[in-house]
């Protein structure tokens, strides 16, 4: 029997997972504002910009910042943890495109079950992709294999909440609810993560080496708060558009009521015609 090293998933206590979840929160609540903006508009190049502005944020911010962040507490015990820059990316890219495909799918036509349930299933697979290519750029020093049982908890688990994610993105726009909505998301999401990480199993070397290679974790923190700074600036931008909307339809009903005829301002009828002089 091989030993397995015991591996652990909070190095930093409780700070990695909890800005996991407040990072896959503001990225989800950004990516169904932008949706339910998309929604209101017809189909053009406005409402593919909103569409991927969603997708950037749902898939860059709130999958894959959530996903790094919450490996930067990630340790094993006698072994240097680095990433592979190219995996990396790809796995941006990965998280970026499957959001996409799912958001676009759903976002032009008609509202349908069918179109939720095969976009959702796409995007969990994306998503689930997104998870182990992350995991691939992972160097330690030693062997890893997985536990198909929880990998395959994990995929269910990216399915069902990414199908209920885009099923969100198409049926609510009220702004508590959608905060709501980004709530259950975030712990959906982060759900995952947590469960294909348990799915990771570590075998130590046989004789220890030091792990040559790509990238500290540390170092995905410069990109990770530059993301972090766009997320906010995008999101007030979505709350602020929003609400100008709100005001100029509001402004438009108020304006298209004083143009209708009330019994309080229409002339009153006297009989009386009055002659030109």
């Amino acid at each position: 029997m091989t030993s397995m090293a015991q591996v652990d998933y909070f190095a930093y206590g409780w700070v990695t997972p909890v800005l996991a979840y407040l990072f896959s929160f503001l990225g989800s609540l950004l990516a169904l504002k932008a949706t339910a903006r998309a929604r209101m508009l017809p189909s053009g190049k406005e409402k593919a910009r909103w569409l991927i502005l969603a997708a950037w944020a749902l898939g860059g911010t709130g999958i894959w910042v959530m996903h790094f962040l919450a490996m930067i507490g990630f340790q094993v015990p006698g072994s240097q943890v680095r990433f592979d820059l190219a995996l990396t990316v790809a796995s941006w890219l990965i998280a970026v495109l499957v959001v996409g495909i799912g958001l676009f799918i759903v976002g032009y036509g008609r509202r349908s079950y069918p179109k939720i349930i095969i976009a959702g299933l796409l995007t969990g697979c994306g998503v689930a992709a997104m998870h182990y290519t992350g995991m691939a750029a992972m160097h330690i020093d030693g062997t890893t294999h997985y536990d198909m049982q929880y990998v395959d908890a994990s995929v269910v688990i990216a399915v069902v909440a990414a199908t209920v994610a885009l099923w969100f993105t198409v049926t609510i726009s009220h702004t508590a609810v959608i905060v709501v909505a980004a709530a259950i998301m975030g712990i959906a999401v982060t759900g995952m993560h947590y469960t294909g990480m348990v799915a990771l199993k570590v075998a130590p070397a046989a004789h220890s080496a030091s792990v040559t290679g790509g990238v500290s974790p540390f170092t995905l923190l410069v990109p990770i708060f530059i993301f972090a700074l766009l997320v906010v600036i995008a999101l007030g931008y979505a709350m602020l558009n929003s609400l100008n909307e709100r005001d100029a339809r509001e402004l438009d009903e108020l304006q298209a009521r004083l143009r209708e005829p009330t019994s309080a301002n229409a002339a009153p009828r006297t009989g009386f015609t009055p002659t030109a002089h």
